[in-house]
């Protein structure tokens, strides 16, 4: 598949966006059963028409995506959901009304034969979304369809947060991308399974477990998570994702444990990258040393981690170490990324 891919540029504030010729444009070639990605507050997406098989295969065909890997549906109003899923629990109401529109994917039981069977992988649920993005609302009213948006990249790279990462991964093979300068939060949704009496987290993102459980109360986190075994109901769930060019290794110790492991690389003749923050980027010595904000701000990492994995495909490397980071609040979407691009391989000096 080969196409000329349009760009249609679009300001964030722009008044009256629905009316807006390139919203309108782009939302025809929706309506025409063609992909376009579009920006919204996590990452870019690439949206399809959700309900069309030949729209959704555009998708996977573009991505280069494992079929069993399903897909989030993007809506712009919560009218559209009732058309969508056969009920809405009480607790998925309470995180609507808490989190939409935003970065909260949310699992219900869908109605039979109103998706196209490669959204939903063959499950019985979905995973719907309302994006905090005027520019994707805009985009996704307009069409009048819910869309289907997994992240705007080729299937395994680091996710786009600006509309050149999109061409980088995906020129030629989709109708356009509406571009509307660089994403916000920087790292995908956190997505929950409102399909049980406890809601639970199947990915991690930009609304944190502690958040949700001051919404519902107990909300639990998926224990194959980490290890991405079994047939994923949520995207991220499985397979390796976010990786740059040459292997990533997390390192579990001190600033001192990971020069050790670069000396000894370099020793070899191996040319060695290493993720970091603004507090320790000057304590290194390697042939890159890349930052993703700051330690003591958590959501500068998640907001610059995908553009820093990609910075490194800049150079010429063999091997990249990244330090790790605590768990806790968005430094979980944090890790469960890193540790999707390095295929959980973790090094405990």
């Amino acid at each position: 598949m080969n196409t000329m891919m349009k760009i249609w540029n679009v300001e964030n504030d722009v008044g009256n966006q629905k009316s807006y010729p390139q919203i309108v444009d782009a939302a025809v070639h929706l309506r025409k059963n063609e992909t376009v990605a579009f920006p919204t507050e996590t990452v870019y997406g690439l949206g399809a028409n959700a309900t069309s098989d030949e729209a959704v295969e555009k998708i996977f065909l573009a991505k280069g995506r494992p079929s069993d890997n399903p897909l989030i549906v993007h809506i712009a109003n919560k009218q559209q959901l009732t058309e969508l899923v056969e009920e809405i629990p009480d607790k998925a109401h309470l995180l609507m009304d808490a989190y939409w529109p935003g970065p909260l994917t949310l699992i219900f039981k869908n109605k039979p034969g109103v998706f196209s069977k490669r959204v939903t992988a063959g499950l019985d649920s979905v995973g719907i979304r309302m994006p905090d993005h005027p520019v994707a609302l805009s985009l996704i009213e307009e069409s009048g369809l819910p869309i289907a948006a997994p992240s705007a990249n080729r299937s395994g790279r680091p996710s786009p947060t600006t509309a050149h990462h999109v061409i980088e991964d995906l020129d030629g093979k989709i109708a356009g991308v509406v571009d509307a300068g660089e994403t916000g939060v920087g790292v995908e949704s956190t997505v929950v399974d409102c399909t049980s009496d406890i809601p639970v987290v199947l990915r991690p993102g930009g609304v944190t477990r502690d958040q949700l459980e001051e919404v519902v109360g107990r909300v639990d986190v998926d224990p194959s998570l980490k290890e991405g075994k079994g047939a994923p109901k949520s995207p991220g769930m499985k397979y390796t994702h976010y990786a740059p060019d040459a292997p990533v290794y997390l390192v579990e110790g001190t600033r001192e444990d990971i020069q050790k492991l670069v000396d000894a690389r370099r020793r070899e003749g191996l040319r060695v990258g290493v993720l970091t923050t603004e507090e320790s980027a000057s304590l290194y010595e390697a042939e890159v040393i890349l930052t993703a904000g700051s330690r003591n701000d958590l959501l500068s990492v998640a907001h610059h981690l995908y553009d820093t994995l990609r910075a490194f495909n800049k150079y010429e490397l063999d091997i990249i170490y990244s330090e790790v980071f605590p768990e806790e609040g968005v430094g979980l979407a944090v890790m469960n990324r890193l540790q999707k691009a390095a295929g959980h391989r973790i090094l405990r000096p």
